[in-house]
């Protein structure tokens, strides 16, 4: 910025302030426009940035929770330092679509239930060290594996069959008796914000919404129950960015009070509605 060391003065026969008023108005039109101008900039970079990831607190039932910090915006903001790019879901084939795991990536395979269930608990809902029983056989085609974060932790029941005509495995879902999920249904379709309602143990329930093709969340929440040991229902909205078609999964999980690592998770396969 220049420093104007010789400011103009009025003639001696017109009062100062009678002759400032209209420069400083002038000064004040050009600083509006400069205000204007980068408001306009910032509004373009906004619309630029694509999907964003969305962190927010939900409180249900007059009861809070505070989520752990993060670098992401706020709610109704846009961070533009760094934006991630854009989300664009594959195409699932219609025999695959029923699977959250593995997620976009239909050239991995699996050829034991078990290893399935494993990859799903630890790379999408982020089990640290599970332990995993033993596969368990529902009809020809389909089964169940135990997976728990300690010997005496909650079970998660992890949902398995064999979808593609290489007879590999597939997950098409987990529940816990921890977690009741009543929205959103498995395989519906969901807008944002996102619907969720059910009944949970724990006083603090961690929600991602995920879309095929990345384990970055396009949208998280914290919602809050009872918290005292006993089911306590949920029912709130978790905003998110939409990509507006194609499949994703909602993930619903608990954390251990002492050392923060997941406890059990209810994940549901889930479609996202199409474009305006």
């Amino acid at each position: 910025m220049e420093t104007v060391n010789d400011e103009p003065r009025p003639p001696a026969d017109e009062p100062r302030a009678a002759w400032w008023w209209p420069v400083a108005a002038v000064l004040g039109l050009i600083a509006v426009a400069v205000v204007a101008a980068l408001v306009l900039a910032d509004d373009e970079d906004d619309v630029a940035t694509g999907v964003t990831t969305t962190t927010v607190e939900v409180t249900t039932s007059g009861a809070s929770s505070t989520a752990a910090p993060t670098t992401t915006a706020a709610v109704g903001t846009t961070a533009t330092s760094s934006p991630p790019p854009p989300v664009t879901t594959p195409v699932v084939p219609e025999a695959l679509r029923p699977s959250v795991w593995p997620t976009g990536d239909t050239a991995r395979r699996f050829d034991d239930p078990v290893a399935a269930a494993r990859s799903f608990a630890v790379e999408l809902v982020g089990f640290a060290d599970p332990q995993l029983g033993e596969f368990r056989q529902g009809d020809a085609r389909s089964g169940e594996v135990e997976v728990r974060a300690s010997a005496d932790g909650p079970a998660t029941t992890v949902f398995v069959r064999q979808l593609a005509d290489d007879d590999s495995w597939w997950v098409l879902g987990s529940a816990t008796a921890d977690i009741e999920v009543t929205e959103p249904a498995a395989l519906g379709a969901i807008d944002h914000p996102l619907q969720v309602s059910g009944r949970a143990r724990a006083g603090t329930l961690e929600v991602r919404v995920l879309a095929d093709g990345t384990l970055e969340p396009v949208g998280q929440g914290i919602v809050t129950t009872r918290g005292d040991g006993e089911l306590g229902s949920f029912d709130a909205s978790v905003p998110f960015t939409s990509p507006r078609g194609g499949w994703g999964a909602v993930v619903f999980l608990t954390r251990s009070a002492d050392d923060g690592r997941v406890q059990a998770a209810g994940v549901v396969r889930v479609g996202f509605i199409g474009g305006d």
